[in-house]
């Protein structure tokens, strides 16, 4: 029997990778597919606990962070079209030097 700590164990272990690999990664694409990662994470949360209390709260946050996920990325490879094509490159540590 599946129960709601299975699902929260899974969505922490999620977390953590998407955790792990923004901090870890250089690369832009990567680290916004880890911020998903985690964003996937806290939905699979809300809708455990929605599930589990008998209450639909859960699946309308879900409704409202997959919005916001697909601004975020609609919005992160714009820009991250824009710095290649000026900088041919999309590594983080080149984003610094847009200042000058």
């Amino acid at each position: 029997m599946i129960t709601v700590y299975h699902y929260m164990t899974v969505a922490a272990i999620l977390f953590a990778m998407g955790t792990y690999g923004v901090l870890t990664r250089r690369n832009a694409i990567v680290i916004f597919m880890c911020i998903e990662l985690m964003l996937n994470s806290v939905n699979l949360t809300f809708i455990a606990l929605s599930s589990h209390l008998q209450n639909m709260d859960g699946q309308v946050f879900v409704l409202f962070v997959m919005a916001v996920a697909a601004a975020e990325a609609g919005v992160g490879l714009a820009l991250m079209i824009a710095f290649y094509r000026n900088r041919d490159s999309i590594d983080v540590d080149d984003i610094n030097l847009m200042k000058l």
